[in-house]
């Protein structure tokens, strides 16, 4: 019985350390893992989860997408960037439209800003110029 009770606790640890989802940033504490500056933008912060429920902060969008050029694809299960227009709010990376324009600086100095609304980020491509990519047309831009 007390096995049992032992493998039980075990079981019920091991899953929720596996427990697949986003992490809250701590802005003005949380370091970037690919550059290590402390994260302090609401607008360009961006998260990465394994599918082991491992989670990286960036302080920036293209410090994640520098990083998954050293990660094998296949292990991500997220990657969530903030919404520019909703600062602090983490959305699907792959579901985001994005903007490089020098009008819109970022913490790393690449102007790529993620946008959750399609209208919203051509409307700041409009007032700032530059170029709008989607999630795979980043991927490319990014590629090694």
């Amino acid at each position: 019985m007390r096995l049992r009770g032992l493998l039980f606790g075990v079981l019920a640890l091991w899953s929720v350390g596996c427990t697949v989802k986003p992490k809250p940033i701590a802005y003005g504490s949380d370091g970037c893992h690919y550059c290590s500056m402390t994260i302090v933008d609401r607008q360009h912060a961006a998260q990465m989860v394994t599918k082991k429920g491992k989670v990286f902060k960036f302080d920036a969008v293209e410090c994640m997408m520098n990083h998954q050029k050293e990660v094998d694809q296949e292990t991500v299960a997220l990657f969530l960037v903030n919404d520019y227009s909703e600062p602090g709010e983490l959305i699907d990376a792959k579901q985001a439209t994005y903007l490089i324009s020098p009008g819109i600086p970022s913490p790393m100095g690449e102007f790529l800003t993620a946008f959750g609304d399609e209208a919203k980020a051509k409307s700041a491509h409009e007032g700032n110029g530059g170029d709008l990519y989607t999630w795979d047309e980043l991927l490319n831009r990014f590629k090694p």
